[in-house]
């Protein structure tokens, strides 16, 4: 091989056997009566491919077993003549210990002692493309994506498992991906479990042969209860010709073929439930994959498409949630039967907080029967509804890889996400004012620090942060204000205008509302001796911008939602509320996904900036902080 070529195969060994196998070929050959890869001594070139393939697993695995005597002639050489080129492998190492230990002391324990990680580690997100990324995905996805890019400088690998074409759509998939680059997700490599459904349907073909699987067509119902009895099924002794036919017969899509399914032949009555025979390939003609069309009429489980495409993808950790413990001991069946590769299992507690589902099922029924928006809706749990809401990513982030790989199962309550989100956002939010229209109350300003014609004046938008700029406040003889606060006045109580100073009621007009009233400013006074800050805006010197306030409550009543629960009875009568009000003349300059405090109402992200669509007015929606709901 030339310089150049070889140069683009030290770059090419990172990923799993079936990408690196011709790279590796390529060395084996233009190794034949060679010491070293280029000249007669160690070369850069020789330390990099020997390097990439210090740290890619499948690439050791393969060279240490003498499947290509000369690689392995010269990998062998290399590490016993010069042990100065593990300095680089090491330095990694080192770096890779003193970040898990920086994440560590941020709150949550990494030092999960993960298996044979020398040897390079490549983890994997293994989403479906049914529904958009929920809370419960975005910890699977940031702890796999920290493992592999973070603490080990390794691989990560985005696989889609699409092997069930009657709830999988286009639309998902390319959401998925979406959704992991707005949380700074870049995964190395994205498959498809579809890639490998010719290999699957071999694999499940060898399983037959060996007597390690069988054809059942008994009905679903009868199976679960039989499962659960720990009852063979009368189909389980089978003979392989007779299951050869009939996974023919599946795979044709015949009247016979559809009866059944395959199914592992582990055991009958193991007290792990995951190990009694579970279904490994079933049928589906009627819905046409949205990557294969109808090439397929039967499709592979995620129990078997898992472990193999797992093992052949060279991924070498799994990080998976609790819910999938019992399917470990399965897990390992697959590899050990058909003599794959080891992959290495971690498992973590799945996210749960209170009043809220992540059941994709349950939420997808929301999105259809339209009780919320669609599943970028602010009270949906998925990564878009919670962007939505106000969530920012490094927030989100943050959180999440505060929690760790714990496998301690919580249910957590919403109060310390936002919280966390709250620390982001304060720091930066421009400062604005709103009042609410309704039973809206006119104040006459009056006294010799009354305004004799309109005016504005610069003031900081934050009042800690000069660098986020100023804004233009109007001053007038006439302002509005909220009724919630008129109605707390009295005759010559004495209050403060914030960003203005203190004025004196004088005269509140009688009646329920109180459409009007009016105050003595009294510049001079002390803005401290006054218990009610009230906020205003000025009617003159501005044009007002007319905006909607949204909030938003929990979509369930219930704090957990069991899974015999039935949803129509805990669902939150009213779960958005909307208030029209007038915002100051500066939130007509907002763009949409900013985010801006409210003074004394909170802090909103703009839904919708003013003129967006041809309407002239500002959709805001407000962001929790964990005080509130």
């Amino acid at each position: 091989m030339k310089a150049d070529e070889l140069v683009a195969v030290s770059t090419s060994l990172g990923g799993d056997f079936k990408s690196i196998e011709p790279h590796l070929i390529r060395l084996e050959k233009h190794l034949t009566l060679r010491t070293y890869v280029a000249g007669y001594s160690l070369s850069d070139i020789d330390s990099k491919i020997w390097v990439a393939i210090k740290n890619n697993r499948v690439a050791v695995s393969f060279v240490k077993k003498g499947t290509y005597p000369n690689l392995h002639r010269w990998f062998t050489y290399i590490e016993q003549v010069h042990p100065e080129i593990q300095a680089e492998v090491k330095a990694a190492d080192t770096a890779r210990k003193a970040k898990i230990q920086a994440a560590s002391r941020a709150g949550a324990s990494y030092n999960l002692a993960l298996q044979e990680t020398e040897k390079g580690v490549v983890c994997r997100f293994l989403p479906e493309p049914s529904g958009y990324l929920h809370i419960g995905h975005a910890k699977a996805a940031l702890l796999s994506d920290y493992f592999a890019h973070q603490a080990y400088n390794g691989k990560l690998r985005l696989r889609l498992d699409d092997t069930n074409p009657s709830k999988e759509k286009e639309e998902y998939q390319d959401a998925i991906i979406e959704d992991l680059a707005l949380m700074g997700i870049k995964p190395d490599v994205v498959t498809y479990t579809s890639d490998y459904f010719d290999h699957l349907y071999d694999t499940c073909l060898g399983l037959i042969k060996s007597g390690n699987a069988y054809a059942d067509d008994t009905d679903v119902e009868t199976m679960r209860e039989e499962r659960g009895k720990g009852i063979a099924s009368k189909r389980r002794e089978r003979t392989v010709e007779e299951n050869l036919a009939i996974f023919d017969a599946m795979k044709d899509g015949t009247e016979e073929g559809l009866k059944n399914c395959i199914r592992a032949k582990i055991s009958v009555d193991n007290p792990n439930k995951a190990m009694r025979d579970p279904v490994i390939y079933r049928c589906n003609p009627k819905d046409p994959h949205h990557r294969t069309g109808t090439k397929w009429k039967m499709y592979p489980t995620y129990d078997l498409a898992c472990p193999v495409v797992d093992s052949l993808e060279g991924v070498t950790h799994a990080l998976r949630s609790t819910e999938y413990t019992d399917r470990n001991p399965q897990f390992q069946w697959f590899l050990d039967t058909l003599k794959l590769r080891q992959v290495y299992m971690w498992d973590f507690a799945r996210m749960n907080f209170i009043r809220t589902f992540l059941s994709k099922r349950k939420l997808a029924k929301l999105v259809d029967t339209g009780r919320v928006w669609g599943w970028d809706d602010p009270r949906m749990p998925t990564i878009r509804g919670i962007r939505r809401r106000g969530m920012t990513i490094p927030a989100l982030r943050d959180f999440i890889l505060k929690q760790g790989p714990s496998r301690n199962v919580v249910s957590m309550d919403w109060a310390s996400f936002w919280a966390t989100n709250k620390k982001e956002i304060d720091p930066v939010a421009p400062r604005h004012t709103a009042i609410v229209k309704k039973d809206v109350c006119r104040i006459a300003v009056m006294g010799d620090d009354a305004p004799a014609e309109p005016r504005t004046e610069d003031k900081p938008l934050h009042p800690k942060n000069p660098a986020i700029g100023t804004k233009k406040v109007a001053f007038s003889k006439e302002l509005v204000i909220d009724q919630a606060d008129a109605k707390t006045f009295k005759d010559d109580e004495e209050i403060t205008l914030m960003q203005w100073g203190n004025a004196i009621v004088r005269a509140v007009a009688s009646g329920e509302p109180i459409t009007s009233l009016t105050c003595e400013l009294n510049l001079e006074g002390d803005v401290r001796s006054t218990d009610k800050k009230i906020t205003w805006l000025s009617t003159q010197g501005q044009t007002l911008i007319d905006a909607e306030l949204w909030d938003f409550d929990y979509l369930i009543t219930k704090d957990k939602l069991e899974e015999e629960d039935d949803l129509e009875q805990f669902l939150t009568p009213t779960t958005a509320t909307m208030e029209e009000a007038f915002c100051d003349e500066g939130v007509k300059n907002l763009k949409k996904d900013d985010i801006i405090q409210l003074e004394r109402r909170g802090y909103y992200r703009v839904d919708k900036a003013y003129e967006e669509g041809g309407e002239k007015k500002v959709v805001l929606f407000c962001i929790p902080t964990g005080k509130n709901k």
